[in-house]
């Protein structure tokens, strides 16, 4: 080959990558999403796959691989291939807490991913049966400092991230409540409908929505630095007396470590652009959950606060996954 020619071929080769992601996507993109389908962590990430899909004319396929609070489905995320032919919609739960819960998990958040965007929050709200012995969170807490360890709320697991919004209202209330944990929201409604249990903390209002509507249950709180929409007249923990206070479970998208920039960069867009259509705002509405959407970096930063956070509360109180 002469010089020239080997020069020329060389060129092309060097362009290639660019080539690649300017045509990127060229084939359905998967979305893992690490929880059952039917959640509100489902829906979030069908929406966005159908948002995305839509701005980059090419179908993005949802794949459900739940387990161990999501773990296993943010690991196959972190273990795929960097070609933005897999990504992820992931949560507070996997990026944010396990990595302080337990005693090791498979992926390593700051090395594993590339974050995309947030996609969305939901905020945890304090729920109790009509027959507790008080209807608002300053009667809560009297009654809790008057019979510390006696009153008992249902959670949806250890170092979940309802149980860490109650554990840090215990410690800024000053208060001792017993936890509950339970295998999920579809078991915990069934006994606070019965008055099994009287009081739990909900991750996200669309499991209790219709009964507190209907007056079967009672929202006293939600932990959100505003109002919920769906609920406008039950207070913030922060007016209720706790000012800062502030817990939200969120999501966002992530792509394995080494995604090209330019493939993250068409992801965010196809999100940021995507996020503005109604049906997709219809579609959290529905869930009670606030749509977001943030730059690469603003989420990664997101994401680093958050761990010292959560790793923080972990480590004072001492919690640890059963």
């Amino acid at each position: 080959m002469q010089r020239r020619d080997f020069m020329a071929a060389a060129a092309l080769a060097g362009l290639a990558p660019a080539w690649a992601q300017a045509g990127y996507p060229a084939k359905p993109v998967r979305m893992i999403v690490p929880f059952p389908p039917g959640g509100p962590t489902d829906v979030m990430g069908r929406t966005a796959a159908k948002a995305m899909g839509d701005r980059l004319g090419q179908q993005f396929v949802v794949e459900n691989k739940a387990g161990a609070g999501g773990n296993i489905g943010t690991d196959a995320v972190a273990k795929a291939a960097p070609d933005g032919y897999t990504i992820g919609l992931t949560a507070i739960s996997s990026l944010a807490i396990a990595p302080h819960l337990y005693g090791s998990v498979p992926f390593n958040v700051e090395k594993d991913f590339v974050p995309i965007s947030l996609v969305g929050t939901t905020p945890c709200a304090l729920v109790i049966h009509p027959a507790a012995p008080f209807s608002d969170l300053k009667g809560m807490v009297a009654y809790a400092k008057a019979n510390p360890g006696k009153l008992s709320y249902a959670t949806s697991g250890i170092g979940t991230s309802n149980h860490l919004a109650a554990e840090l209202l215990q410690s800024v209330a000053g208060i001792q409540l017993t936890g509950v944990p339970y295998k999920g929201s579809s078991q915990i409604v069934p006994d606070l409908l019965s008055g099994t249990v009287m009081m739990s903390m909900e991750s996200s209002l669309a499991t209790t929505l219709q009964h507190v509507r209907a007056g079967k249950l009672k929202a006293i709180a939600v932990t959100s630095p505003q109002r919920s929409r769906a609920l406008p007249d039950v207070p913030t923990v922060a007016e209720s007396g706790y000012p800062g206070f502030e817990v939200e479970t969120w999501f966002g998208l992530v792509a394995p470590a080494g995604t090209p920039q330019a493939i993250v960069a068409r992801l965010h867009e196809a999100w940021a652009a995507g996020s503005a259509a109604p049906e997709a705002r219809a579609a959290f509405d529905n869930i009670s959950g606030n749509l977001r959407v943030t730059t690469p970096q603003q989420f990664a930063e997101f994401i680093r606060a958050e761990n010292r956070r959560w790793g923080d509360l972990i480590r004072k109180l001492g919690i640890k996954a059963d």
